[in-house]
């Protein structure tokens, strides 16, 4: 079934809230809560989403909330995504596109030496509608599933940073994250006026909070030296709903009529996740250029209660990490001679074990781990003052052709507004 699900699906338009409306396109996303959205801004994802060892005046950070000391202005930003996706089997090959809100946050400083930042953001998407069929040795159908699936799970977060020293910054996040999922089978089986439906409603909740760290040094030549890590502390998401299994039948447009419940549960199940760690290091120089890497790891996800698929499952949790590479070039701020001297250049690049392992051949026992690799590069436009349009281009693959499951080619176009107020503190005088 796990093969069929993978293989046939269409997906369409997912509306888990305004924020997370989207057409989701990745077959991945059958899996846990969904597909999961890069917690970064369109200037981290186009430098490989880096970010927990870098911080500016002017620009909001979602790695490490200890940037927030260094915040100097009032700061309104947004993102959007839109998703190009070839998804390939052995056999077949189809493309789709998907669209949605990345963020949207707001960060100001708080005096000389903190700043705090609060918004809102997609953690994950599930949008998937398939079918499979059946058919009997004369080529006759017998019988049709319909696979459904929508919903998602998004976050409220606030951030605060403080200069401890000159060079060390500390900084806490806390965020609560929200959503539904509804998953659905539909059994159409010849010659029976009655269809069966299975249909599971939950609802997801839980909080987390993380830890941040920033050190700076200015060395020779102005150049500067910076690292940053962050420890976001385990937590649960607490799932919990009804599914149901009724019989059915559809109208000559095609919609359902329900007819009987046959039987009806209470879900109830956690996802707990655990310790996660992220450390980077970066050199550049203010306002000039930038290079970084860091690397970010997590032990398996665990499951508990009617979340838990036992042995039979065919898909397993382990551990997953990301390793990224990127920076920035910007030749030269004030420039009055030349617009295109006053843009950011941006480029990096990932490559990230999911923790996802999934079993295509159907025997339960032979797992193959989902990988994402992609390539990145932006370009960040300058507005009037310190606003700016950012751009970010992104090619990647994930999974693979192997244990006959099935490998995504995708194309990230992400583009982000960062509005600077600078009178944000100025008292204004009334004459």
């Amino acid at each position: 079934m796990i093969r069929n699900i993978l293989i046939s699906f269409f997906f369409f338009i997912s509306a888990t809230t305004i924020l997370a409306q989207r057409t989701n396109s990745s077959p991945y996303s059958y899996f846990g809560i969904g597909e999961k959205f890069s917690n970064t801004t369109v200037e981290q994802s186009s430098m490989g989403g880096i970010g927990v060892a870098f911080s500016n005046y002017g620009f909001l950070n979602f790695s490490n909330p200890a940037a927030y000391s260094d915040l100097r202005f009032a700061t309104y930003s947004f993102g959007l995504l839109n998703n190009d996706l070839t998804v390939k089997s052995a056999t077949t090959s189809q493309s789709s596109t998907s669209t949605s809100l990345s963020y949207i946050a707001l960060g100001f400083p708080i005096g000389s030496k903190a700043g705090f930042s609060a918004g809102m953001q997609p953690v994950s998407s599930i949008g998937y509608s398939l079918s499979t069929s059946v058919f009997d040795a004369n080529d006759r159908l017998t019988q049709v599933s319909i696979f459904e699936g929508n919903g998602g799970v998004n976050r409220l977060y606030g951030s605060f940073g403080i200069k401890i020293t000159k060079n060390l910054s500390f900084g806490v996040e806390g965020d609560f994250n929200f959503g539904s999922i509804e998953n659905g089978i539909s059994v159409l089986r010849a010659d029976v006026f009655l269809s069966t439906k299975y249909n599971e409603v939950s609802r997801v909740t839980g909080g987390s909070l993380k830890l941040g760290m920033q050190y700076h040094k200015e060395l020779e030549s102005k150049l500067v030296i910076s690292t940053g890590a962050t420890v976001k502390l385990a937590n649960s998401l607490t799932v919990t709903g009804d599914d149901y299994l009724y019989s059915l039948t559809f109208s000559p447009s095609g919609s359902e009529i329900p007819r009987d419940t046959i039987s009806s549960n209470r879900i109830s199940g956690r996802f707990n996740l655990p310790i996660k760690t992220n450390f980077g290091v970066g050199i550049g120089k203010f306002d000039n250029w930038y290079a970084g890497i860091e690397y970010e790891s997590q032990d398996a996800l665990t499951t508990t209660d009617l979340l838990s698929g036992g042995t039979n499952s065919a898909y397993t949790y382990g551990k997953s990490s990301r390793i990224s590479f990127g920076g920035f070039f910007l030749p030269k701020v004030n420039s009055i001679s030349s617009y295109w001297e006053r843009v950011t250049y941006r480029a990096g690049l990932r490559y990230e074990k999911t923790g996802l392992s999934v079993d295509g051949s159907g025997s339960n026992s032979n797992f193959t781990p989902i990988d994402d690799f992609g390539i990145s590069f932006g370009l960040g436009l300058p507005l009037k003052r310190l606003s700016t349009i950012n751009m970010g281009f992104e090619f990647g693959k994930r999974g693979t052709l192997q244990n006959n499951l099935i490998q995504e080619n995708y194309f990230n176009l992400r583009v982000g507004l960062s509005l600077t107020d600078m009178n944000w503190f100025i008292q204004r005088k009334i004459d």
